[in-house]
């Protein structure tokens, strides 16, 4: 009974502990701990079955890890071919009425073999100084998704047809802890993402640009804001239809995420109508101001539209004390008004063009544009 009462704490422990992550890498950790705690393991791994490469991916190793294994690896990949069970023996078994239960291996190699056996299993335990391993599929939405696995050194026991059976519950609470993160994480990206280029939206850009004046505030960092208005959409949309300037917008969306690929941890985005932004945090001034010439360039040689107004405003140049997110937007969309007026084919740059300043301190009334200046006061 006490046996059984622990298990017992252990699954609602797992449980709860998959109910308070937020993200995949905070859930992906909380499995793989939470099943090796459990079941008395001194390692454990969860991977990610990805069908279309035919490759276990390794998502994270938690416990005593071995020589070149790390907690979240980026390329720790292994050919499905090499542990044929999740393709091969498992959908046996469920194709024959049974469930995905999990199975033990060792170190040993079983007499005659068994159902489920994996000789590069075996092979990886014996290079890592391991005894044993309990492999339990994750089932998510009635297909297998991947593989929690936990490991006992030399020294240990020999897991057992208990543990197979108990971690097949772990396994299954893992599996409901990391759909419900899934799910978190869609929403998460419906709501902080533009439905029609797939760049982060304005809710996205206004939390992030509040962190980073935060860190600009407190640790020095560069924050730089590139504000950009796509000339000629209106023209596009009344003489070749919305369709086709919903084809501009999706296409100048990928120049602009290809540029701020050039600026380490940018934040590309649509702000809404044709209106987007670049956010960068560490990279200097004439770094952000570089890949605005490029933007603008690249802009320019789209086959629709008339390229694109740009204004940057970046806490590495003169523009005074920026102490809210708000001032900082306010000295970018000056530089593009600017830089609108005055057609220029490169960024107009807060700090670097004399009027910037004194414009968004004193924006001109503009009751005919629709949204210059717009909540930023």
């Amino acid at each position: 009974m006490g046996g059984e009462d622990a298990r017992l704490r252990a699954v609602v422990s797992l449980a709860q502990a998959m109910a308070a992550t937020h993200t995949p890498r905070e859930s992906w950790r909380a499995a793989a701990h939470g099943a090796r705690e459990a079941l008395g393991g001194n390692f454990a791994a969860l991977s990610v079955w990805e069908r279309d490469l035919g490759r276990l991916r390794v998502l994270v190793n938690d416990g005593e890890r071995a020589a070149g294994e790390e907690e979240f690896p980026e390329d720790e990949t292994y050919p499905v071919h090499q542990f044929p069970e999740i393709t091969e023996f498992l959908h046996e078994r469920w194709a024959g009425g049974g469930e995905p239960n999990a199975w033990v291996e060792t170190a040993v190699e079983p007499p005659g073999g068994e159902a489920g056996y994996c000789h590069e299993r075996v092979t990886a335990l014996r290079r890592r100084g391991r005894g044993c391993c309990v492999v339990a599929p994750i089932v998510l939405h009635g297909r297998a998704w991947g593989e929690l696995y936990v490991a006992r050194p030399v020294a240990m026991a020999v897991f057992d047809a208990a543990d197979a059976d108990f971690a097949t519950v772990l396994a299954s609470v893992a599996a409901a802890g990391i759909a419900q993160t899934e799910r978190l994480e869609e929403v998460r990206r419906l709501a902080f993402t533009d439905p029609l280029t797939g760049l982060a939206n304005r809710r996205a850009v206004d939390m992030r640009l509040d962190e980073a004046v935060e860190r600009h505030r407190t640790e020095g960092a560069v924050v730089s804001l590139v504000v950009c208005d796509l000339n000629g959409l209106k023209r596009v949309n009344d003489t070749q239809g919305h369709a086709v300037g919903d084809r501009l917008l999706e296409r100048f969306g990928s120049v602009l995420s290809l540029c701020g690929a050039m600026l380490p941890g940018a934040l590309a985005a649509r702000l809404g109508g044709d209106e987007f932004c670049l956010l960068s945090v560490g990279p200097s001034a004439d770094e952000v101001v570089a890949v605005g010439e490029q933007l603008c360039l690249r802009a320019g040689e789209l086959e629709l539209g008339e390229g694109v107004a740009c204004g940057v405003a970046s806490t590495g140049d003169p523009i005074g004390e920026v102490r809210s997110a708000r001032r900082l937007f306010r000295l970018a969309d000056a530089a593009q008004y600017r830089a609108k007026a005055a057609r220029a084919v490169k960024p107009v740059v807060a700090g670097r063009d004399g009027g910037v300043l004194r414009l968004a301190d004193t924006p001109p009334p503009a009751p005919h544009d629709r949204r210059r200046f717009r909540g930023r006061g």
